[in-house]
């Protein structure tokens, strides 16, 4: 049976999300501040802001799914605040709930702390460095006592195709990396992120909480000298590491038990064939 979704803040992964559901024959409205001016893919765009409730009317009735991926345009706590916890309250303020089976937040490992290494699952206690790991945490806690089905994914770090920021920071020698002591990286392929969106929407009875990352962490120095052999770059200078992103090893073994595997379980061989690309 096709589901009615709503994809709320539909930027490059909310697209690829669409087109998957839309291959599986499911309806699909996105909701963006500013729609693409020609639709494609069988998307039916809504123009709408999460962090303005009246321009929030006449949302489709129906939706079986939604789907809350929004992504904030500013990075400081006011803007977080404003999309992440009063937006996601404004929308299902909007929306007509009676058919909704389902609302999936897409949050990030921002929420975990330090942790020196350490394998971190979803039991793992939460305790946020940074502004944007608090406020995702705390608009988890608000949709948890929300009278919905809710399920959490929280996503480790995106890369993919226009997303090769530390390429360039690597050619131009700008990136630093710590050696000394080691720095536990997380990524996942922003295909297999869509992809476990998708596959979370399918499940029939999925849990409230899911880590989504590839099969590979590994220490950030590793990562950046690979890249840089690639590209035929000098490796990386030592320095320090990322502010508000502790050291962890993320495990997707609750993902997978689901039946979710990534098509790239290796950061470097995602990154080695975008650059064959």
């Amino acid at each position: 049976m096709s589901e009615r979704v709503l994809l709320a803040g539909c930027g490059d992964l909310g697209e690829r999300v669409a087109q998957r559901l839309r291959a599986r024959g499911d309806e699909v409205w996105a909701l963006r501040r500013r729609p693409p001016a020609r639709g494609g893919h069988g998307i039916h765009w809504l123009r709408g802001d999460l962090a303005d409730p009246a321009s929030l009317h006449g949302l489709p009735a129906g939706i079986t799914r939604l789907v809350y991926l929004p992504a904030p345009t500013t990075r400081d706590k006011a803007t977080y605040r404003a999309i992440f916890v009063d937006g996601l309250r404004h929308l299902l303020d909007a929306l007509d709930t009676r058919k909704l089976a389902q609302v999936l937040f897409v949050s990030s490992s921002a929420v975990y702390g330090e942790h020196d290494g350490d394998w971190v699952d979803e039991t793992t206690a939460t305790d946020p460095p940074g502004f944007n790991g608090a406020v995702l945490l705390e608009a988890e806690q608000w949709l948890a006592q929300q009278p919905l089905p809710a399920t959490v994914l929280r996503l480790a770090g995106l890369y993919g195709p226009g997303r090769l920021q530390l390429i360039e920071r690597l050619r131009t020698g700008q990136a630093r990396v710590p050696r000394e002591t080691p720095h536990w990286a997380n990524r996942i392929h922003v295909d297999d992120a869509a992809a476990a969106i998708v596959h979370l929407l399918g499940l029939k009875s999925p849990q409230p909480l899911y880590l989504g990352v590839d099969d590979t962490p590994m220490p950030l120095d590793e990562l950046y000298d690979f890249l840089a052999v690639l590209i035929d770059a000098p490796l990386p200078a030592e320095g320090a590491a990322p502010t508000g992103v502790g050291s962890k090893r993320l495990s997707n073994a609750r993902l997978r038990a689901s039946g979710w595997a990534p098509q790239w379980p290796d950061a470097r061989e995602g990154y080695a064939m975008l650059l064959d690309g």
